[in-house]
């Protein structure tokens, strides 16, 4: 699985497109893109944070095994939540600022008991692992949304 820091490395150097977009790719532009990922980073740390692992119940599903088999997300099939919808126009320093946010976030990981969760709407709980790897599987797909707008 690829490192999430080197994920977060790799949004940052998208950071000088930030307004750039392309309609046929997606109606949300480089910026919205990058400040969206963020969201979803922190919002599950922090969830993962808060759990109780003692209530940690396992789920399978199609989706969830498709999706963490393949490691990829399919566009234009699911819409972001209203939590992880950027609202405003992040400017460069403010992603950047966000972005050294979600950097020490980060080392929460180490610190959550195997069985603290997220809950995510699709595939049900995800304990740290998995919510690392979909974490990692969910900017991957938004970092190729971002290299397509950009081509």
């Amino acid at each position: 699985m690829t490192n999430l820091n080197t994920l977060l490395v790799q949004l940052e150097n998208h950071i000088p497109n930030i307004e750039k977009t392309n309609s046929k790719i997606s109606n949300s532009t480089i910026g919205w893109q990058i400040d969206h990922c963020l969201m979803v980073i922190n919002g599950v740390i922090g969830q993962l944070a808060k759990s109780n692992p003692a209530d940690f119940k396992p789920k399978w599903g199609f989706y969830k095994w498709l999706i963490f088999t393949t490691g990829s997300i399919p566009r234009g099939k699911v819409r972001a939540p209203k939590v992880v919808t950027p609202v405003e126009i992040a400017s460069a320093e403010d992603l950047k600022s966000k972005l050294e946010f979600t950097k020490n976030n980060l080392k929460q990981f180490n610190e959550l008991q195997a069985t603290s969760f997220f809950n995510h709407p699709i595939f049900g709980n995800l304990n740290v692992k998995q919510s690392e790897k979909f974490l990692a599987i969910h900017t991957q797909h938004h970092l190729k949304i971002i290299e397509d707008i950009l081509k």
